[in-house]
């Protein structure tokens, strides 16, 4: 059961959640390197009673200063919320990044929210960590103003596969190359996108192989092609297995991307229903075919291996 956890939509000077462990981070995807940062706290709640509080921007910085990336998201706000709460957190501050809010100094951000509006008494931080006008604030700095701010700050080493830092950065570039296998083991979890069911132009009922559409918004885009999925129909605790196509449909002459989802076993009407879709293993790159009987027995064969 997915713990409740109160969103707070700005930093907000609440009596009952001062003196908090207070980590900070966009937590895009919430993988094993943040998740480490995550046990550590847990430790000092469990040590301090302490409540745990996490901060977050919306939209992520990056986007915001850069309007031309648009999928870009390892995961949305929902997501990341039941993420959160595996980790035993209090509550969620999930401030909207705007032009006001990123014009602050980094010195004010120390002493006007973390001190006097959060008050933490551990800040937990990555390495990585920037914040502050021109991103000018970083660890160096909130090491330096500990004892005069009056909290502690943890910063876990990070952690390495195969020489590189596990980071939010390298499973975006592991999913995009189609490297599934490997993003899904740096998350501990199969990557998955939610998304609504569309109405689409009823391409796959007509070859029978109905599908529903996602629009995928602001998520990063995986290699174009066939996985196998594991699907969850918001409302339903059932599991339905099933095959995704995420491309053009060039055999269609399509130009515009789209997630196809066929859902096994499943019979009845999918239309504006939300859909966590975890995708599981990389089957196939997308291709053009012949005709429209070539790709139905492509398609047979696909399904073959998903449901092996």
């Amino acid at each position: 059961m997915v713990k409740k956890i109160k969103i707070y939509k700005d930093f907000k000077v609440l009596k009952k959640h001062q003196n908090a462990i207070i980590l900070i981070g966009n937590f895009d995807g919430l993988h094993l390197g943040h998740q480490k940062l995550f046990k550590e706290a847990k430790k000092y709640k469990k040590k301090y009673s302490s409540k745990i509080g996490v901060v977050t921007f919306d939209p992520i910085p990056k986007m915001y200063f850069n309007k031309s990336i648009t999928n870009y998201r390892l995961s949305n706000i929902n997501q990341k919320r039941k993420y959160f709460s595996e980790y035993n957190i209090d509550f969620l501050i999930n401030k909207k990044f705007d032009k006001k809010f990123s014009k602050i100094s980094c010195h004010s951000f120390i002493k006007n929210i973390l001190y006097k509006k959060l008050n933490a008494d551990y800040i937990f931080v990555s390495n990585n960590f920037r914040f502050g006008n021109n991103r000018e604030g970083d660890v160096h700095l909130l090491k330096k103003f500990q004892k005069k701010y009056n909290y502690k700050l943890i910063n876990p080493k990070p952690l390495f596969k195969k020489n590189k830092i596990i980071s939010s950065t390298l499973i975006r570039k592991l999913i995009e190359n189609g490297n599934l296998k490997i993003a899904n083991q740096l998350l501990s979890r199969n990557w998955s996108v939610e998304g609504i069911v569309e109405r689409g132009r009823m391409l796959g009922r007509k070859i029978g192989f109905p599908t529903c559409n996602i629009n995928i918004k602001n998520y990063v885009i995986p290699r174009v092609g066939v996985y196998a999925v594991d699907v969850y129909i918001e409302k339903n605790k059932k599991k339905f297995k099933g095959i995704a196509n995420i491309g053009y449909r060039p055999t269609f002459n399509q130009k515009k991307l789209l997630l196809e989802v066929n859902l096994f076993n499943f019979s009845g009407n999918l239309y504006y229903k939300k859909l966590t879709i975890n995708f599981t293993k990389f089957i196939r790159g997308e291709k053009k075919f012949k005709n429209i009987d070539v790709l139905k027995e492509q398609i047979k064969k696909d399904i073959k291996i998903a449901k092996r």
